[in-house]
């Protein structure tokens, strides 16, 4: 059993420092601290522990960060939350005109099926697959519908009105722009625009190319080797969910690129990747980048790297070995990630699970969100709890039986 903090009069003491990596999401930190703030206090609903989150503070415009206060009957924890800010790039890529992103939409969706890679995808994932494939028909049944609506104005014009022909293409096109239009606010409710634009810059990044998300790597790496040096933290935790799955990773690696002794001189280091959507770019043949990243990554004995998957979440790879799977052969070296497989379902009431289950943002945001009940896997409980993320990776079952009902923790389980 690893040593997890240290003891005082008042019991078991642990701090955490969290980097958290965001997925594609324009809402940036003022959304992501409503998030959490709204996850804490589900959370607190089952466990009786106390906690309590800071202000949002705004330290620049690359990172924001808030402080989390828990205690239980025998422990106390501090965690600085600090968050990776991307919301400035992601806003102004979703805000380019059309023209513009459709091209380069298509241009992705024509990619992956020329080089094979989204037949992989369906076989590392049908379910991920379906899902890619269903954002992308979304793209083609909005160009269709306003394709459709000016061939019916030029067939009405044609039929009933004696217009030049020039004349006739001209408002039929005005018309397709104009239904377009009026449906860019169901395309954006349907996350259309925001899951479209994300892939091809993803994928400039996987293949080495120069990229939207170059400088957040180099920043989160250059913050994540500054956080190791920082006296007094028992713990640090990367996190990156969703296509922070890709960049985790990345940032990771660079950081042991600017110091390769970056996990044995400081607190331990542990990247930790729920619902990564890495394999979808990883799969592809061209993205040497991203497999050299992971490589570095999975070889690295310092640094644990655990991979969070759930089957109810169709926006993460189930199942899945996110090193061999994307054609990554480590050897003998490899030493990460340690899988771990959970079920969302345990975590939400079978009311809101059934009402919910077809949502698919839902439930690929519940790996970052407070559960409903008590459960194996609780976010706020890695982040905000006494114990090290190592250890409920590990054996959730035997870490969760150390929690009295009151929330005192014990140092060992009970024995059956």
């Amino acid at each position: 059993m690893a040593e997890t903090g240290s003891t005082t009069s008042g019991g078991l003491s642990w701090r955490r420092h969290v980097l958290y990596i965001e997925g594609y999401d324009p809402q940036g930190a003022e959304g992501y601290y409503k998030l959490f703030d709204h996850a804490l206090r589900r959370f607190l609903k089952n466990w009786p522990v106390r906690a309590k989150a800071g202000p949002l503070q705004l330290d620049s415009d690359d990172f924001a960060h808030w402080d989390v206060a828990a205690a239980g009957p025998n422990w106390r924890v501090h965690t600085c939350y600090e968050f990776l800010r991307q919301e400035r790039m992601i806003r102004a890529n979703m805000a380019q005109p059309m023209w513009r992103q459709v091209p380069r939409a298509l241009g992705l969706m024509f990619n992956y099926l020329y080089t094979g890679t989204l037949f992989r995808i369906y076989r590392a994932s049908p379910q991920y697959g379906a899902a890619l494939t269903y954002f992308q028909l979304l793209l083609i049944l909005w160009l269709a519908a306003s394709a459709l609506g000016g061939w019916c104005v030029v067939w009405a014009l044609q039929k009933f009105i004696a217009l030049p022909s020039v004349v006739n293409v001209l408002v039929g096109a005005l018309v397709a722009i104009g239904v377009f239009k009026l449906l860019r606010p169901l395309a954006d409710k349907l996350f259309t625009v925001q899951i479209n634009s994300h892939w091809p810059y993803l994928l400039r990044y996987g293949r080495g190319e120069p990229s939207c998300f170059d400088y957040f790597v180099e920043a989160g790496a250059q913050r994540l080797v500054e956080m190791v040096k920082a006296p007094g933290i028992d713990e640090i935790v990367v996190v990156g969910h969703s296509g922070g799955g890709v960049l985790g990773p990345a940032v990771v690696a660079r950081a042991l690129e600017i110091d390769p002794a970056l996990g044995t001189h400081g607190p331990k280091v542990v990247l930790l990747t729920p619902g990564s959507l890495m394999p979808g770019i990883g799969l592809h043949r061209h993205a040497t980048r991203v497999r050299n990243e992971v490589y570095r990554v999975a070889i690295e004995p310092s640094v644990l790297w655990i991979d969070v998957q759930a089957r109810a979440d169709v926006l993460n790879f189930f199942n899945f070995d996110p090193v061999a799977g994307i054609g990554i052969d480590a050897g003998a070296w490899r030493r990460n990630p340690l899988v771990w497989k959970v079920r969302i379902r345990e975590m939400m009431s079978p009311e809101f699970y059934r009402k919910r289950r077809w949502d698919l943002f839902r439930m690929h945001y519940q790996f970052v969100m407070g559960n409903d009940r008590r459960a194996h896997y609780e976010y706020m409980m890695l982040v905000c709890g006494p114990l090290p993320v190592e250890e409920w990776a590990q054996d959730a079952v035997e870490t969760f039986g150390r929690f009295d009902a009151d929330g005192t923790c014990r140092a060992v389980a009970p024995q059956p």
